[in-house]
């Protein structure tokens, strides 16, 4: 059956846009509804961990993206305790400050060089699936329905997503316990002061306070974001509007001199709810980002969750687009990224009793300050919440200790921008002969550090390392995860070479 496009994506923040590009990339007809007729500005989410600056550079899109950005913090936090990401295996040993807004403004823009839509004033009400596709129903600013035909859909439409709703999908886990609030508003200037504030960036201070959380963050132009958690805001109910008075005991208790609160431009509660999707894909209909996993903002790394759930997401959607993929391919997004996922939901809820005012959490947290003095115990931590530990199971040697790991860390230098795999080797060998084979699959270029192949997957993970004289074990891997060989390439080329 015809379809519209091959895949819709329901939801235009940072996941649904990046994987939207990542689909560009690879000439996968997609399209992106959102129901938001246009976008709202608020800041949202404020920081990139380094893994998701590994995966924008591996695309060539982090440059442009530091460009837009605030801050770069070379510390992360568990629980408001700092992590030095100095220890971490990584190009990138820092956070990127940038609000939410920045991030997606330029992921909307750069889809334009693909040609890829963002039809804002959609929303998505219903869907039905069946052997061929999914019939999706939009209903457009003027009230009116229309039909989508796609082969794929996507959620990415946050929490309460709507395609999880209408799947079925169980999204067990459990309620708030704990509410909090968030504020963009603007402050009058400070004594003394001209222009921009001023402040630096930092990180927040999460010190269990029977007052109450409350920090600031500079946004620039007079404008601050305000985090605040106390009395006032537990048992509210999650969609009533956050009130000036609020706001403005929040700000008395933030350190430093009083300031004047001159507006608040946009508020939202949130608690600290946890909640998974049992199941990240049913049939054609996949959910990522927020539609698949629910937590608290603890430690920053909601936004980065879902991007790099896309991340994983699009080249094998791609593949499954283009009818190069093997079996089983789409299968492993779950497999990959659901335990991914369930463990940072396990941190943040470890984060969230650390914050709260009882005696017993205090000593937790005095505790575990101490031993995060110790460069291991630190190295482990940061490595968790920067997402630059993630190793995927991957058949072959388990003991092997690049099978399934990023990478960048052995091969800092390989990018790779044309979203395609890579085969590091020397040549000749029988390695390259076995790879020439996919060449409108795989680039190659040389041996990564240590002189060892490595065939690399679009996402940017080890999926076989071998001995250059290996090839029976690198056609395995080829078959595993690129599909079997087409008997002529479209363009009768050589391979290309990573960048």
């Amino acid at each position: 059956m015809d379809t519209d496009v091959e895949v819709l994506i329901a939801g235009a923040g940072p996941t649904g846009l990046l994987l939207a590009n990542e689909l560009g990339l690879a000439g996968v007809r997609t399209a992106v509804v959102e129901r938001l007729p246009q976008r709202t500005g608020r800041s949202k989410a404020l920081n990139l961990q380094p893994r998701t600056a590994e995966v924008l550079d591996c695309r060539g899109l982090l440059e442009p993206v530091l460009d837009r950005s605030q801050a770069l913090l070379p510390s992360g936090h568990f629980a408001g305790l700092p992590l030095d990401y100095g220890a971490l295996d990584t190009a990138y040993p820092h956070q990127v400050g940038i609000p939410q807004a920045r991030v997606e403004e330029f992921l909307e823009d750069h889809l334009a060089a693909y040609g890829v839509p963002v039809l804002q004033g959609r929303e998505l009400t219903s869907f039905r699936q069946d052997a061929d596709g999914v019939t999706a129903t939009l209903l457009g600013p003027d009230a009116a329905e229309r039909t989508v035909r796609a082969g794929y859909l996507v959620g990415a439409d946050g929490g309460r997503s709507t395609v999880r709703r209408v799947l079925g999908v169980p999204f067990p886990g459990r309620d708030g316990r704990v509410g909090m609030a968030v504020a963009d508003i603007e402050l009058a200037a400070a004594e003394g002061e001209s222009g921009g504030s001023g402040e630096p960036w930092r990180l927040p201070d999460l010190r269990p306070d029977p007052a109450g959380v409350a920090f600031l963050l500079p946004l620039g132009d007079g404008v601050h974001r305000l985090f605040l958690g106390g009395p006032e805001q537990q048992g509210a109910d999650r969609d009533a509007p956050v009130t000036v008075d609020e706001v403005g005991a929040a700000l008395a208790r933030c350190p430093g001199p009083p300031r004047t609160l001159r507006a608040v431009r946009w508020a939202s509660r949130f608690t600290d709810a946890s909640r998974q999707a049992e199941r990240y894909a049913v049939g054609r209909v996949l959910l990522a980002g927020d539609a698949a996993h629910l937590h608290a903002p603890a430690g920053g790394q909601g936004l980065n969750l879902g991007m790099q759930d896309a991340f994983n997401l699009g080249w094998k959607l791609a593949a499954v687009a283009r009818g190069d993929a093997p079996d089983g391919l789409l299968a492993t997004y779950h497999a990959e990224r659901h335990p991914v996922g369930a463990r940072v939901l396990a941190n943040t809820r470890a984060q969230m009793v650390l914050t709260l005012p009882d005696p017993d959490a205090v000593v937790v947290r005095e505790l575990l300050a101490d031993l995060l003095t110790t460069p291991e115990a630190n190295r482990r931590v940061a490595a968790m919440i920067s997402g630059t530990d993630i190793r995927y199971p991957m058949p072959g040697a388990p003991d092997h200790p690049l099978l399934g790991a990023r990478a960048r860390a052995r091969a800092p230098g390989v990018r790779l921008l044309s979203g395609r795999g890579a085969l590091l080797a020397d040549a000749p060998s029988a390695t390259v002969a076995a790879a020439a084979v996919r060449a409108d699959r795989i680039d190659q270029g040389p041996a990564a550090d240590g002189g060892e192949a490595l065939l690399v997957r679009p996402d940017g993970h080890v999926c076989w390392a071998g001995r250059d004289d290996d090839a029976d074990g690198l056609r395995a891997a080829l078959a595993r995860w690129f599909g079997p060989p087409r008997s002529r390439l479209p363009d009768g080329g050589a391979p290309g070479r990573p960048r």
